[in-house]
């Protein structure tokens, strides 16, 4: 109808200035000399005058029709796009600066899907006039479009994305309404250990594996607005193991709210705890090549985490406070020290039960509290407790508890560019009550209730620009069984020294050094271990970010 409307305002003010013109150049014409031809030429004139006149009121119906039209849609876009989510702020490793120049406007760009109009760039008209440059000839940005959502579009619409403005923007989807951040993140290791049986000394799933090249971690992620009410997000993890074979896992896919009230929001999916700070960061994003001790020995090789449900509440008060609670199914080597049927069928030598969940006693309950202050405009302080409580497969009603507590400091310099220079120091203390009992049918010896606890405390100095040094202390205290002897259960300490260099945000070389100490148990002698690493990672694509 638009497109009808447009053709007749286009060409009906031609005619009607056609005819205009025409009626006084007919009246000043000499008469004919036929004697008859005078009134016939008298009345086509009057007829024509008449038409101007009809077709002048027709062009004024038309042009308020448009109008109207217009004020509608205006109206409809503007109260349509109010309830949009907004973007999140770009990752860390994937911040590479979009925002136009100081004192540059972007033009107006429309939601289309037009080729020629989703194919433009930022570039900017001459001011010889919208959409056309020096020469006349159309700008990017100001190609010919019928699409309606062009056409019936104003300035409020929010804009297009454009092609090749940043490697890390968002691609848009339906005229501004929705993004979505596409990224492959790969994550490399050269190794060598003084011990042949790596895979024994490294307690992470993503960790180096063997001596020689490790790929670990290539992970494949999306993140985006679902609709005004939800977001989603997704991390799909291909590994290589030393067989050079390949395994994939779901690692997370969950959708969360984005605007509830009483700064309440829920989760839904597989996602990883809110149990300490490390547990919910992805092995792209840690400040060492491997997992800590205590968190591959208690929360398990590939972290705690799930298909559940979790809420949190941000607190109404002047400094940053939150409380977290979530449920999980705790099955399998995701639930490590809960529902876990271990390997074939064996955890800690018991031969586990690998049972259907009974009732809510069967699942994982993870509450966490946490809470952050700014000593000064330099130095940010964040404390938090956190808890896991659920049943194990050792026994029809063995039971299992994990607590703990974690401590982060960073100062950042008042001049600091990009961020350098920083020092960041975090430290995790966790405590397991584990309830070990007969195993499958009663079939174990004995029942035990073992008190474990461990931490690691690790410091990094970003001292240049692109250059962090770390170094981290670990310890894993194992209460000693006569009824075991899995290498699970052997009580260790670990130091760690590494130099990473940040050559962009998307790329990094990470060079680390291990010194590893198992202690003697009454099955499993003591030794020491050396390892090197040299790791390297690229990212592709944007990556949301990360929580703090």
């Amino acid at each position: 109808m638009n497109k009808i409307i447009l053709f007749a305002l286009a060409v009906l003010p031609v005619a009607a200035v056609s005819a205009q013109e025409a009626a006084p150049a007919a009246s000043s014409l000499p008469a004919p000399t036929v004697s008859n031809a005078t009134p016939a030429t008298v009345a086509d004139v009057e007829a024509l005058r008449e038409q101007v006149q009809s077709l002048t009121e027709t062009v004024k119906a038309l042009q308020q029709q448009v109008k109207d039209q217009q004020a509608a849609l205006e109206k409809a876009n503007l109260t349509g796009e109010s309830g949009l989510p907004q973007n999140p702020e770009p990752s860390p490793i994937a911040g590479a600066e979009n925002s136009p120049l100081p004192g540059v406007s972007a033009p107006p760009r429309f939601p289309t899907e037009d080729t020629s109009v989703v194919t433009s760039t930022t570039a900017q008209p001459p001011s010889g006039g919208p959409g056309a440059n020096v020469s006349g000839i159309p700008a990017p940005g100001g190609f010919p479009t019928t699409d309606t959502s062009v056409v019936t579009s104003t300035s409020e619409t929010p804009p297009i994305t454009p092609a090749g403005s940043s490697l890390t923007a968002p691609i848009t989807i339906g005229g501004g309404k929705n993004y979505m951040n596409i990224s492959l993140d790969g994550l490399f290791a050269l190794a060598y250990s003084s011990a042949a049986d790596l895979h024994n000394i490294e307690v992470g799933d993503h960790d180096p594996q063997q001596r020689g090249f490790n790929a670990r971690n290539t992970e494949l992620a999306f993140d985006g607005a679902v609709d005004p009410y939800f977001e989603g997000f997704a991390n799909i993890v291909f590994k290589l193991d030393n067989d050079n074979e390949t395994e994939v896992e779901v690692e997370e896919a969950f959708m969360q709210t984005t605007n509830l009230p009483y700064n309440l929001q829920l989760k839904a999916g597989q996602f990883f705890a809110a149990f300490g700070r490390l547990n919910p960061v992805h092995p792209h994003a840690w400040e060492f090549v491997d997992t800590p001790l205590v968190n591959g020995l208690f929360l398990g090789p590939d972290g705690l985490r799930g298909v559940g449900a979790q809420t949190s509440w941000t607190l109404p008060l002047p400094w940053y406070s939150q409380l977290i609670f979530a449920s999980q199914n705790g099955r399998g080597s995701t639930g490590f020290s809960f529902r876990n049927p271990g390997d074939d069928g064996m955890f800690f030598d018991r031969m586990t039960t690998d049972r259907e969940a009974r009732g809510l006693q069967d699942f994982v309950w993870i509450p966490r509290f946490e809470n952050s202050f700014n000593l000064s405009d330099t130095q940010t302080v964040l404390a938090g407790v956190s808890g896991a409580f659920g049943s194990n497969e050792t026994g029809a009603d063995s039971r299992t508890q994990i607590y703990g507590a974690d401590l982060l400091y960073k100062w950042k310099s008042s001049h600091a560019e990009g961020g350098f220079p920083f020092v960041k120091s975090q430290t995790e203390f966790m405590y397991r009550r584990f309830q070990a009992g007969h195993g499958a049918n009663d079939s174990f010896p004995v029942a035990e209730t073992f008190h474990d606890w461990g931490l690691y405390s690790q410091v990094l100095w970003g001292f240049k620009k692109g250059w962090v040094a770390g170094i981290r202390g670990d310890y894993v205290h194992m209460q000693d069984s006569e009824f075991t002897d899995d290498l699970d259960r052997q009580s260790r300490w670990r130091i760690s020294a590494n130099l990473t260099w940040y050559p962009t945000e998307f790329s990094k070389i990470r060079l680390q050094y291990n010194q590893d100490f198992l202690e003697e148990n009454f099955f499993l002698s003591g030794r020491q271990v050396e390892s090197i690493f040299l790791q390297w990672e690229f990212i592709l694509g944007a990556h949301g970010a990360h929580k703090f």
